[in-house]
């Protein structure tokens, strides 16, 4: 074995698939353990604290992920030891309950600015509860990273309207979570479709981002290559003239409306018409909707996913319609409290076209 270069090593190492296999590789011997430490791409961390203990031994990481509280000086030497981290996932894990947020000396933007300066190759950057993270981070994170393609920020209760600024002005983006950045509004929805983002971006997720009203809506409009939009829980102030706007994004494919308690019929059949490539549809908690909604969809070319769970006001004939007409239809949701209502034999017959779910 002592025979065998470092590169002869390595290329045996491509071979080994199963992490544990790798970790026994790594213990054959002082080279080997050195080797597959220089070949690992990936790596999951649960002791910040512990990081210039071991990180050095693995300075060509690709992918970084820590679910636990990690302070600056800790991303600091992350940037510092591995330049080549292209995916940094910093998404929270809560380990006390609901309420367990991370304290005060969490990362916040100035780690960011460290992270961004010293790793160029990033891409993926994932920061879901980090509540220190601020419209100054967020700024200086885009500003900096030019080849960011995917950015989540779910939970980050302190962006606001100036962070989608910044956001908007991005020109490789394609993914961007915004779910519960609640202190968002029309105006930062307004500077985030004005900028360049509004021509790469694919998914958009405002999950409870419940400001937002049909003004805010209208700006969406904008997204010419958007293909995934989640308001779910967001449609306190959206009525039907928000709905038909998000219906003139010709380029969706899957929309999530969840209790959009505002929106009808025209919503619905505005979707039915113009989103001619739309194949999922989440419409749970849209108690406005009635039969001639539903029957809109009946000649829809192209969708296979449609939730109406806590949606009532149609009968059967309604369904059976919709379902006998969108010949595409693979999965449906409906309302549990229906189920003693439609004929078991309708139940029967809609099974054989799609998968039929109750909730």
């Amino acid at each position: 074995m002592e025979r065998l270069g470092d590169d002869v090593v390595g290329l045996i190492l491509k071979w080994v698939e199963n992490p544990k296999d790798k970790k026994s590789f790594s213990e054959v011997c002082k080279q080997w353990y050195r080797v597959e430490g220089l070949h690992r791409s990936s790596l999951r961390v649960l002791e910040p604290n512990l990081l210039p203990n071991f990180l050095p031994r693995f300075p060509n990481l690709v992918s970084l992920e820590s679910p636990k509280l990690i302070t600056n000086a800790h991303i600091k030497f992350i940037a510092k030891t591995c330049p080549n981290i292209a995916v940094l996932n910093l998404n929270y894990q809560r380990t006390r309950g609901f309420d367990d947020i991370p304290g005060l000396d969490d990362v916040d933007g100035y780690g960011l600015c460290e992270i961004a300066s010293g790793c160029h190759n990033l891409a993926e950057v994932y920061l879901r509860r980090r509540c220190q993270v601020g419209n100054f981070g967020v700024i200086s994170l885009v500003n900096m990273a030019r080849n960011l393609t995917s950015l989540d920020l779910g939970g980050c209760n302190r962006i606001a309207d100036e962070a989608l600024k910044g956001i908007g002005n991005a020109n490789s983006l394609q993914v961007l979570n915004l779910g519960g950045c609640w202190l968002i509004t029309d105006r930062g929805l307004a500077l985030l479709a004005s900028g360049s983002l509004s021509r790469t971006l694919r998914k958009l997720v405002l999950e409870e981002c419940d400001r937002i009203t049909d003004f805010g809506v209208l700006h969406l409009r904008e997204m010419c290559c958007l293909e995934e939009l989640n308001m779910a829980h967001c449609g306190r102030n959206v009525t039907d003239t928000g709905g038909v706007a998000i219906a003139a994004i010709q380029t969706l494919k899957r929309l999530q409306l969840s209790w959009w308690i505002n929106i009808s019929n025209a919503t619905l059949v505005a979707l039915a018409r113009n989103c001619l490539n739309l194949v999922a549809i989440d419409l749970t908690g849209c108690e406005s909707i009635t039969g001639d909604g539903i029957r809109a969809l009946a000649n829809h070319q192209s969708m296979e996913s449609l939730v109406l769970a806590f949606c009532h006001n149609f009968n059967v004939y309604d369904l059976q319609h919709m379902v006998l007409g969108c010949r595409t239809l693979r999965f449906i949701v409906l309302d549990i409290r229906l189920r003693k209502w439609i004929p078991m034999t309708v139940q029967e017959n809609i099974s054989k076209l799609c998968r039929l779910e109750w909730r």
